[in-house]
């Protein structure tokens, strides 16, 4: 009897099973949808995105400590607020992870901060839930300040801002900038809620006044939250705070875990309809427990790794920073008047050895680069040598001060750039690649860059021994090594290479790392029986002499820089030649006047024509009786 199609039918014994239904964080596909959950769901929905966090974190590296520290905050803001009709600003944008999850780009993080995918920060072009791309420190308030008045200026008095901010990121005079305003109209009619996510930690701890008094305030939520049996009369005074005594409302502290708690406050601070501060408690790596167990800081910051273990699958190699803490640590031993000052990346920029040695000799400043670097300068009008320690991105945020109140007094400071030049994942706010078009215009400051670990101590030393002014090393965040021995040396110049018995026809002129792609571009070049010169100047600002003079030897030149090439050695080594009337044609290779995306370090120098097959290609395009390719890599002999 044939079978009614209509009916079901058993599937045989070893069929695949169904697939099992979507979890609650897989159900999820808009803030709206956090709305119907009850508080168990909430909890569940918690754990889900943590476990989310730290299997695809660990997959691609990016973010992970604060992230796993804000699950139910943002939950909660997502619950109380409607983005993206309300604003939602984080500070910085490494928080806002569990934001991306929320608003629908759950599927996004197989690709994080990969190329063509997904950034590690908020991005407009991703998301409507975006208003910022901040990925720089203590820009919120400002933000906050400025969309809320234009939301008011149009009549939006029922939109929200809310502004996300770290304890870390309020050490950073430009938050304090962005809290004064806000609290110069402090009365109804502009809503602004600012969201202090307070974990106690930047990178390290959080230093100063400022994370005393949240401590303190921190303990009177604590004394509060647990039974005692001291009469609270005898407990100590507590003053107002100081968000208060700018004319700011408070309300907290809350604990940042318990949604319900933060629902309702956030609640109460929505309805006060004017410039308020809610104070969440926050615990950074919560629910990792390799995280929680991270003194340093609570895996703020990761590459890949292992989720089971927290560590990675195999050693890394010694990378640039390493190499520079051990460096400066010898140098601090022998030189007491050494002092290193950073802001707020003890670790991050190799300081933690020379801090363990000399803890009387690190200034942790907190974010903030441009008090880092006016200190620094009142410390060498004091005697000492200090060197800064920071990404080059960020010193970026203290141009003035390195100009008028280090260059100007013509001031013994030296600053170490690290993650200068392409930095990778992290994108365009984090490339290090404007240092050196900055630093080109201030009188007096040298800048060198280090091709390999010896070309960093010997270059470090001769920075912290020079007393007539402002020196600079800069290097990529990348392993090092090995060393590159220099054939000869002339006057300052490192020569790397020299064809034997063959014409003067190509200068290539390697700025620090690019002296192993121009060393490869050489190999390629002298297969085709061109002529080739390899010279690292060692220090690219300001130009030397002598390379002027190698130059008008050659019949071109080319420059190879892991920077801007507008303002950059390239640009000022053409200048220099023109003013020597050296019609030798100089060419510049290094990166474009633009915002240059995530993605692999290998790559994207690849994308802009840093490859040894482009520069050889470059230069013998520039040779008019050469022909130009193709360059494919020498085969090995």
């Amino acid at each position: 009897m044939t079978p009614d199609l209509a009916s079901p039918v058993a599937l045989p014994t070893g069929d695949v099973p169904a697939e099992p239904p979507p979890t609650l964080l897989e159900s999820l596909t808009c803030p709206a949808d956090l709305r119907s959950l009850d508080h168990a769901q909430l909890v569940t929905l918690a754990a889900q995105i943590r476990g989310f966090l730290v299997d695809k974190v660990c997959a691609t590296g990016g973010h992970l400590g604060v992230n796993l520290g804000v699950v139910e905050l943002t939950i909660a803001l997502h619950r109380v607020f409607d983005s993206p009709r309300d604003v939602l600003v984080f500070d910085t944008g490494h928080q806002a992870y569990v934001h991306k999850i929320l608003t629908g780009r759950r599927a996004g993080f197989d690709g994080l901060r990969q190329a063509d995918a997904m950034s590690g920060y908020p991005c407009r072009a991703e998301s409507v839930h975006d208003w910022v791309e901040n990925s720089h420190a203590s820009t919120a308030l400002s933000y906050a300040d400025g969309i809320a008045k234009a939301l008011q200026l149009q009549g939006h008095s029922d939109r929200r801002v809310v502004a996300v901010v770290g304890d870390g990121a309020l050490t950073g005079g430009l938050a304090w900038e962005g809290l004064n305003n806000l609290s110069a109209d402090s009365g109804p009619g502009r809503p602004v809620i600012v969201v202090l996510n307070d974990n106690g930690r930047s990178y390290s701890p959080t230093i100063g006044g400022l994370a005393r008094h949240l401590g303190t305030l921190r303990d009177r939520y604590r004394r509060k939250a647990a039974p005692s049996t001291q009469p609270r009369a005898s407990w100590p005074h507590v003053p107002e705070t100081v968000f208060e005594h700018l004319g700011l409302a408070y309300v907290g502290p809350v604990d940042g875990h318990d949604i319900p708690a933060l629902e309702t406050r956030l609640r109460h601070a929505q309805s006060l309809n004017k410039p308020v501060v809610v104070h969440a408690v926050t615990s950074k790596g919560r629910g990792y427990q390799p995280a929680e167990n991270d003194d340093a800081d609570r895996m703020h910051g990761i590459d890949i790794l292992d989720p089971a273990t927290g560590r990675p699958a195999a050693p890394g190699k010694p990378t640039w920073t390493s190499v520079f803490g051990e460096a400066i640590t010898q140098i601090g031993a022998k030189r007491p008047d050494v002092v290193c000052v950073t802001a707020a990346m003890l670790q991050p920029v190799g300081l933690r050895t020379f801090a363990a040695r000399f803890p009387c000799r690190v200034f942790d400043v907190g974010i903030a680069e441009q008090h880092a670097v006016s200190s620094a300068a009142g410390l060498a009008m004091g005697g000492l040598h200090p060197v800064v320690c920071v990404y080059a991105t960020f010193l970026n945020r203290a141009f003035d001060q390195v100009l008028m109140d280090v260059a100007l007094h013509r001031l013994p400071v030296t600053f170490v750039l690290d993650r200068a030049g392409i930095t990778g994942p992290d994108g365009a706010s984090h490339h290090g690649m404007w240092d050196t078009s900055i630093l080109s215009v201030v009188p007096g400051v040298r800048v060198a860059a280090p091709r390999d670990p010896a070309s960093l101590r010997q270059l470090l030393h001769e920075a912290v021994d020079d007393p007539a002014g402002p020196t600079v090393i800069r290097f990529p965040k990348a392993a090092a090594g090995p060393d590159i021995p220099a054939v000869a040396r002339m006057d300052g110049l490192d020569i790397l290479h020299r064809s034997a018995a063959m014409p003067l026809d190509v200068l290539l002129v390697a700025a620090g790392v690019m002296a192993g792609p121009c060393l490869e571009a050489a190999a390629l070049l002298q297969h085709r029986g061109i002529g080739v010169t390899v010279v690292d100047p060692s220090w690219i600002i300001p130009v030397n002499p002598a390379l002027v003079h190698l130059a008008a030897r050659h019949r071109l030149v080319l420059t190879v820089e892991d920077a801007c090439r507008t303002g950059g050695m390239g640009s000022l080594l053409a200048g220099a030649c023109a003013d020597a009337a050296i019609t030798i044609p100089v060419r510049t290779l290094g990166l474009p006047r633009a915002f240059i995306q995530q993605g692999g370090r290998g790559d994207l120098l690849s994308r802009h024509g840093l490859t040894a097959e482009q520069i050889a290609a470059v230069a013998a395009t520039g040779l008019p009786d050469t022909h130009p390719g193709p360059w494919a890599p020498r085969p090995s002999t």
